[in-house]
């Protein structure tokens, strides 16, 4: 795919002109989103990726298309998977609702920030190095069991890591919340307020989610122009998506055994792929393996489509199950 420096400029100054004018939209006025607002945003931008994936067929083929809905269809299930901490975050530090849109936006701005610099540092050394696939695979293989193991994060079971520890310790923080302001006055002293520990905790959440998609998005097409829109796409929207869903992320509780499957099955593409590449003198001798197979695009976005639907759809059978159960032994 040959992407011209022409297409590359229009297209980031069409992404920024949409994400500032959500910027602006939530700076002038500060709320809860109703499910009306929510469900139109959400749909205008799964509306955009749509078009931009059938602009791609017209201009460059279904094979390119289908690359470009198969890593968003995948990046946009982990971000609603990022929702779960999110949740979790919020909760924790106690943000009022009213004020969550503003940290949800900095958290998605701060994930494209790092995807980006991701997105950079994956395509150069893929370029160079096409062993990094085995790196890329094992890693994926390795989050796949872990998320398996773990299943959706709880409250109980969320940790502050040592840099929001440090920041509780080290700066001068006010006990309540100023607005969505990171600092205020009290007594004549100028202090942090809650804020920025949430904004330092969204933020480090980012650069571990970013660790696994962009890995993720590479095992399904190696092209920059693809990886960076496809990220781009699935975290547009995200905040609406978050208020949109609200409660329905507690009963998406097989979501992560889901997505485990993905990710593992992208893992296991990416050992493929490197094995039938291979050039590591200690692997087959450096002779490319013959019977390692091409998976193509269009198994890859069945499976990950038909797991995720089935994930989805297990989940809300058996949240539904355990509401009745308990309904039913209220009536006792």
């Amino acid at each position: 795919m040959n992407v011209s420096g022409w297409v590359w400029a229009g297209t980031l100054v069409a992404m920024t002109a949409v994400l500032l004018v959500d910027l602006f939209i939530i700076g002038r006025r500060p709320h809860e989103p109703s499910v009306r607002e929510s469900s139109l945003w959400v749909g205008l931008y799964v509306g955009l990726a749509l078009l931009f994936g059938a602009g791609l067929w017209l201009a460059s083929g279904p094979s390119i298309a289908g690359q470009f809905y198969t890593g968003w269809l995948t990046e946009y299930s982990l971000s609603v998977d990022n929702l779960f901490v999110f949740v979790i975050i919020m909760a924790r530090f106690g943000v009022p609702r009213q004020y969550q849109q503003k940290v949800l936006l900095v958290g998605i701005l701060l994930a494209l920030v790092m995807r980006g610099g991701f997105i950079a540092a994956g395509a150069a050394l893929i370029s160079q190095f096409s062993w990094v696939f085995y790196i890329f695979g094992a890693f994926l293989i390795y989050t796949a069991v872990n998320l398996a193991r773990q299943g959706e994060p709880d409250e109980d079971e969320f940790t502050e890591n040592v840099l929001i520890r440090w920041s509780r310790k080290a700066l001068p923080l006010s006990r309540d919340f100023d607005g969505a302001r990171m600092t205020t006055h009290e007594n004549g002293r100028r202090l942090f307020t809650p804020m920025l520990v949430v904004m330092i905790a969204i933020g480090t959440t980012d650069l571990i989610f970013a660790l696994d998609s962009i890995p993720a998005i590479f095992g399904i097409t190696q092209e920059p122009y693809l990886v960076f829109t496809a990220n781009v796409f699935a975290l547009m929207g995200l905040r609406q998506l978050y208020f949109l869903l609200g409660g329905l992320l507690d009963r998406l509780i097989y979501l992560s055994y889901g997505l485990a499957v993905v990710l593992g099955f992208i893992g296991v593409k990416l050992v493929l792929e490197a094995l039938a590449d291979n050039n590591l003198p200690f692997v087959n001798g450096g002779e490319h393996v013959g019977w390692a197979p091409h998976i193509p695009i269009w198994l890859s976005l069945t499976v990950i489509l038909g797991t995720l639907a089935a994930a989805t759809a297990a989940s809300l059978v058996k949240s539904s199950r355990d509401r009745r159960r308990e309904l039913a032994e209220a009536r006792r």
